[in-house]
């Protein structure tokens, strides 16, 4: 989610305080909210609150506390939906969820079962494997039809390149869930359905499901009660309450990194410097060996013959949001990327923006803004679910991969890759 930097006064909106919670009376609540004067979210964020797209996580005790202040709530709904009691270290948790042992299985046996179509690579280092503390590698998958050269960590492969990168923010859980059926559906489908096995004939596509691992053990280590953890685990700066330390990935990138930012128990807090984070180096890095450079400065437009797009999934707010996030300024192709933000729209009904997005808020030192700022390639932020209802928020059941948020999420997937080969030139048709 991105953070909001300006002032907030009258309208509707939901602010996130991240504790640990436990079941009970005690557990946190959405809440609309109305700001009083002289209130504004970024003063509420230096006060430990976590800004999202119009609602307030909240514990009860903490709601009463803002009401004190004077701010008004109103309560829209539950943090955490029913979901079968399970006890934690196992392959998934709260209803059907994987943790990162479970996609690491997942990965590891697809690639075994498929080396035909798919290669494994560690492509770096969670912080508590970067400090000899566990941790996890951090995992992508190229899935392609391979032939001589495919699959190749550096630029010159012969096939445009399509990225899906899923839960960077840990307690996003529904985006590695999304992440594990595309890896099953292109594999699976492969010489039985036309139009996937066209796209592995011609196409590379790369998966990283698990962006955060170490984020996401922490949100799995309460496997009935999720913890709301969104950044990685970096404790270095000190400081912080239990659960706020660490370092917002997609804010830790290279490209636009914010100089005047909040302090390290912030939750959109960016790093002592940019690209402090491991994660954030494997990641940087391995975009930066697969894609071509084709765009000179910050003002000018990829070349016309540019390839590849890629998608960081994100949660919530029902959203597309196309280069630029970091200002409201147009970014040189914001035609072309509006035009091919557009045709993933037809399919999951989500509104496209860019900049602040109409809702009042910036995300400097982004991944998707770092790869077209300094490559070109077209990418985007998907925002998945809605502010109300068992679908919604950081948390939805896990029916709702399969009832709402794959049946939107299938098809755009697919358009993107197919865009990959020329997201500037003519974009293939679509009835959505």
């Amino acid at each position: 989610m991105r953070r909001v930097v300006v002032p907030l006064c009258s309208f509707a909106i939901v602010f996130l305080a991240v504790t640990g919670f436990s079941s009970g009376t005690s557990d946190p609540s959405y809440y609309s909210m109305r700001l009083p004067a002289g209130v504004t979210a970024a003063s509420l964020i230096r006060q430990g609150y976590d800004v999202s797209h119009g609602q307030l996580v909240a514990t009860p005790a903490e709601a009463e506390r803002l009401r004190a202040a004077g701010v008004v709530l109103g309560k829209t709904g539950n943090v955490y939906q029913p979901a079968p009691r399970s006890e934690p270290g196992g392959a998934t948790y709260y209803g059907g969820y994987h943790t990162t042992a479970g996609h690491e299985q997942h990965n590891a046996a697809v690639a075994a079962k498929h080396p035909e179509l798919v290669k494994l690579y560690d492509i770096g280092d969670s912080w508590k494997k970067a400090r000899g503390q566990g941790g996890h590698d951090i995992q992508a998958l190229c899935i392609t039809k391979l032939t001589a050269g495919d699959c190749a960590l550096n630029s010159s492969g012969k096939k445009p390149r399509f990225v899906l990168h899923t839960q960077m923010h840990a307690r996003e859980i529904a985006t590695g869930e999304i992440a594990y059926r595309w890896i099953d559906l292109l594999v699976s489908s492969y010489g039985e359905d036309p139009e996937i096995t066209e796209l592995l004939d011609t196409r590379e596509l790369w998966v990283v499901p698990i962006a955060n691992p170490d984020g996401v053990d922490v949100v799995a280590s309460n496997p009935s009660r999720p913890v709301l953890q969104r950044k990685n685990v970096d404790n270095s700066a000190g400081g912080c309450r239990a659960g706020d330390s660490g370092v917002d990935l997609n804010r830790n990138s290279s490209f636009q990194w914010d100089v005047d930012h909040g302090g390290p128990c912030d939750e959109t807090y960016p790093g002592a410097k940019a690209m402090s984070e491991p994660e954030t180096v494997a990641m940087q890095g391995f975009l930066d060996k697969i894609f071509r450079d084709t765009k000179g400065g910050v003002d000018e437009p990829a070349a016309a013959g540019t390839t590849g797009v890629m998608l960081s999934l994100h949660s919530f707010g029902n959203d597309i949001l196309a280069p630029w996030g970091y200002t409201n300024t147009a970014a040189p192709d914001r035609a072309a990327l509006v035009a091919l933000g557009k045709k993933m729209s037809g399919f999951t009904g989500y509104p496209v923006s860019t900049g602040d997005g109409g809702v009042g808020y910036f995300a400097p030192g982004t991944t998707d803004d770092w790869l077209y700022g300094t490559r070109g390639v077209p990418a985007y932020t998907f925002e998945i679910g809605s502010a109300s209802g068992s679908c919604a928020g950081f948390l939805p059941a896990y029916s709702c991969v399969s009832s709402t948020f794959w049946p939107k999420l299938k098809p755009a997937l697919v358009y993107a890759a197919q865009a990959a080969a020329a997201p500037y030139g003519k974009l293939p048709a679509t009835s959505g």
